[in-house]
């Protein structure tokens, strides 16, 4: 490599930021504005439009100086992220994974990548998620097992501090002090960009829902951590892509976590417990649904 070569790639980007599109427009522009000041660093930004027929994410993304990304299939999420992600330069080894509808605060990518630096074994990093009245949404949370995914599953909306969702939750601990967790809401979350390749990225089997959850459960089979940094803090305005489809999003939910669990307890000795859960699971996205229509 000549001088001229090594200069060019010491200067580089080696941190990249995804985000997935759904005619996002409202929000997207502000997610832009937020990162100009979210790194003193070069960044290499991909926006994947997963409804390239509506809004003007494509100009969005040349203002921003971006990559544009058009999935007319429309993927899903992980399956967005992933399309996101193989076209991010080589040089890149922290990616921040976003949704369109977060604010950074000023500095959040470089004091998540520098959380992330301090030990080889972290393989994501996950800011404090801040709903708009500035309370705190608990994006760290442990990875459903049977106990707390049945007691989260039957008795969150009707006793929302039962002890199996505070378990799942991590209420207590959601925003005091930096700790490993399960997983981290895939909202935003830093990723270790060898990890993620190593286990293959997102599982775009899940078209939404748990695919966060299941990210964050291979990469800590994998070896790898999973690290809640609550000094850094974005704000997260909301699922503005779903509001309105209550009924069919509560419905992927539950085929989701029906996915998950069934993959987490695989075994051939298992399926009784599997079709107990689907069974649970089919009955109580039933009975949900009824009661939002």
């Amino acid at each position: 490599m000549t001088s001229a070569q090594e200069s060019t790639a010491s200067r580089a980007p080696t941190t990249g930021i995804v985000t997935v599109a759904y005619r996002s427009d409202g929000v997207l522009t502000e997610f832009l504005q937020s990162v100009k000041g979210a790194s003193q660093q070069a960044l290499d930004l991909v926006i994947v439009d997963n409804c390239p027929a509506e809004g003007d994410a494509r100009g969005l993304a040349a203002a921003a100086e971006g990559a544009y990304v058009a999935r007319p299939d429309n993927p899903g999420y992980g399956g967005g992220m992933n399309a996101g992600v193989a076209a991010l330069a080589p040089s890149i080894r922290w990616v921040l994974l976003s949704n369109p509808d977060v604010v950074l605060a000023p500095g959040a990518i470089d004091a998540l990548v520098a959380a992330g630096e301090e030990d080889p074994r972290i393989g994501a990093v996950g800011p404090r998620v801040a709903n708009e009245d500035g309370s705190t949404y608990p994006s760290a949370r442990a990875v459903p097992s049977l106990r707390t995914g049945i007691g989260h599953a039957l008795f969150a909306n009707l006793w929302q501090t039962n002890p199996w969702t505070r378990r799942y939750r991590n209420d207590e601990e959601a925003a005091v002090e930096r700790r490993d967790a399960g997983w981290l809401s895939g909202s935003c979350v830093l990723v270790r960009r060898e990890a993620f390749d190593r286990i293959g990225g997102f599982d775009e089997g899940y078209f939404m829902y748990f695919e966060d959850v299941d990210l964050g459960y291979r990469l800590g089979k994998a070896g790898y951590r999973n690290v809640y940094e609550p000094a850094v803090v974005v704000t997260h305005s909301g699922a503005h892509a779903t509001t309105t489809e209550s009924a069919r999003m509560l419905s992927a939910h539950h085929a989701s976590a029906r996915r998950f669990l069934s993959k987490k307890y695989a075994g051939w000795w298992l399926w009784p417990v599997r079709a107990t859960l689907s069974a649970g699971l089919a009955a109580r996205s039933a009975l949900v649904r009824r009661h939002v229509r």
